[in-house]
């Protein structure tokens, strides 16, 4: 009869949960000696808990179902918290198998010893449980995933104390059903129906799975039929995008655009999406970005099926036939000259292959991203659904593994590369073809973008030294070569562009160190919290111009 570990290994693979990102110590050694007893399930090794996490993270956005991790003790777990933080955010499934101490070992209150489910809490409030013994294991896992991959997705966080997983006679547990979400009841339809049908602006906001192909079809059709707006959250969990595909609007991340895009707007109908709020407080502003007499509607909660609810609102206005707008296939010209932010987004959208994933932590030097890839072949968008960064790399790193056969590209600043740049290690060890793109202006740029926004007193050099990276600055390529990623450095606009066809063209992963200028820096930075201050008084159609020429 197998023991805990092992029969814990069956019932995850029977589950369809075959893929581990480890990173385990003496507590886990039965569950890693275990994985060598299922072929089914695939064990990849991070150097830190963040990767592990992050990674499951990216690998559950674009496989679908969860993947596990493996972590030591509190302090493993806690040092993962962070993409575990974005996983929850963003409604993405994962399983923690979390290792502890012996039952017996407890009392003793060793070293290592902590409160496991107190730091498991703040990142799945919806299932943390300590399997008490061996007899018990493999039906707690079963509840775990069953947690995990419910609706909405969520982090489930299983303890294994190390006495568990070696005890004797443990019996893996058939795989739970997998869930079954319905469509808005007829009520909701009929409710949402009348708000489109009002004469007002009506605004559709879209999060979520609402951001894939079948929904988007529908709600473009409904926006064709009856004149409503498309919008899509702010930083969405993944988002089908490209030629061929309706276009959607992303809600601003800087408050007073958002403002402007919301502007007017007198129904706001939530799919699989939160009504919007501000990232952050700041003196004199609202938090709720719901303009004033704005009535909010939920057709289709994150527990229920998005694209049914949306086609079934099709056919209660009669849109069923309508025709969708849908974005030309359009790249821009290859950049040239003195390399900048918007020549790399720019680069990148002229050379994006067909079915690519690409993963966006390019924080402020990302900006132009969206307009320059919005008419590349069909493609994945990944993005920062809880703000914590050092996502970007380890996304990646999932995101190849469930897609083996689609390139990778992660858009990253120098900021939050460090982060997590343990992922390059992993990357070169699965042999994944990822291309890392690492934007490096020596600066953390978008908190040099707060401290303005926020109006703080006028800083001096100990403020400015804590957003600066300069002295020294960071070498990307090396480090990259350091851990065995080809890697090259680029200043100019051709030599980029040259690393990324070589990149895209030979599998692998590879990094290309963008040494870039900031993309919001001097009279640009200086202008840009009086700018925001003013859209809101601004004519609206000038008010939209600026929030596009700023942030398209």
């Amino acid at each position: 009869m197998p023991n805990g570990a092992q029969a814990l290994m069956k019932t995850l693979a029977d589950a369809g949960i075959n893929v581990c990102f480890t990173n385990p110590g003496t507590s886990e050694m039965y569950f890693v000696a275990a994985l060598d007893s299922e072929p089914r399930m695939r064990a990849v090794l991070a150097l830190f808990e963040g990767v592990a996490t992050g990674a499951a993270d990216g690998y559950a956005r674009m496989a679908d179902k969860p993947a596990a991790t493996l972590l030591h003790l509190g302090c493993g777990l806690g040092n993962g918290l962070a993409n575990l933080h974005n996983a929850r955010k963003g409604k993405v499934p994962v399983l923690n198998i979390v290792g502890d101490h012996a039952t017996t070992h407890v009392p003793y209150d060793a070293q290592l010893q902590s409160d496991i489910e107190t730091v498991a809490r703040n990142v799945s409030p919806g299932f943390v449980r300590t399997s008490r013994s061996t007899g018990d294991l493999c039906r707690d896992a079963a509840e775990a995933i069953t947690a995990a991959r419910g609706l909405p997705g969520q982090v489930a966080t299983l303890i294994l104390p190390a006495d568990v997983s070696w005890g004797d006679g443990a019996l893996p547990c058939p795989p739970p059903p997998l869930p079954r979400p319905e469509a808005a009841d007829d009520t909701t339809v009929a409710a949402v129906s009348a708000a489109v049908r009002s004469g007002g602006k009506v605004a559709l906001l879209l999060g979520g799975r609402a951001l894939r192909e079948r929904s988007l079809l529908a709600a473009a059709r409904i926006a064709a039929h009856s004149g409503v707006t498309l919008l899509a959250e702010v930083f969405p969990t993944r988002m089908e995008r490209g030629a061929g595909l309706p276009t959607v609007e992303r809600i601003a991340y800087l408050a007073e655009m958002a403002g402007v895009q919301l502007a007017g707007i007198e129904h706001l109908i939530l799919v699989d999406a939160k009504a919007p709020v501000s990232f952050f407080a700041y003196p004199g502003k609202k938090s709720d970005l719901v303009p004033e007499g704005c009535t909010v509607h939920t057709l289709a909660a994150p527990t229920q099926d998005a694209a049914a609810s949306l086609e079934k609102l099709a056919a209660a206005l009669g849109a069923t036939q309508a025709q969708p707008a849908l974005q030309a296939a359009q790249r821009p010209g290859r950049p040239r000259g003195r390399l900048t932010a918007p020549k790399v987004c720019k680069a990148v959208g002229h050379l994006l292959p067909a079915n690519a994933i690409l993963v966006d932590e390019a924080i402020t030097s990302g900006l132009m991203l969206s307009v320059m890839t919005a008419g590349a072949p069909r493609h994945d968008l990944i993005t920062l659904t809880g703000g914590a960064i050092g996502q970007g790399l380890p996304n990646a790193v999932g995101a190849a593994i469930a897609c083996p056969n689609r390139p990778v590209l992660a858009l990253v600043g120098d900021g939050t590369a460090m982060y997590t740049i343990q992922a390059l290690w992993t990357m070169a060890r699965e042999k994944l073809h990822v291309v890392s793109i690492v934007f490096n202006n020596a600066s953390y740029s978008v908190l040099n973008v707060e401290l303005e926004r926020v109006g703080a007193e006028e800083s001096g050099p100990k403020a400015q030294a804590q957003l600066d990276l300069h002295a020294p600055v960071l070498d990307f390529t090396r480090m990259a070569q350091g851990m065995g990623v080809h890697a090259v450095r680029t200043s100019s606009a051709g030599d980029f562009v040259k690393a990324l066809e070589h990149a895209l063209a030979h599998p692998g992963p590879h990094l290309i160190e963008a040494v870039v200028p900031e993309s919001l820096s001097g009279a640009k930075r200086k202008l840009l919290p009086w700018l925001l201050r003013s859209l809101p008084h601004l004519p609206p159609a000038l008010a939209r111009g600026l929030k596009k020429k700023i942030a398209p």
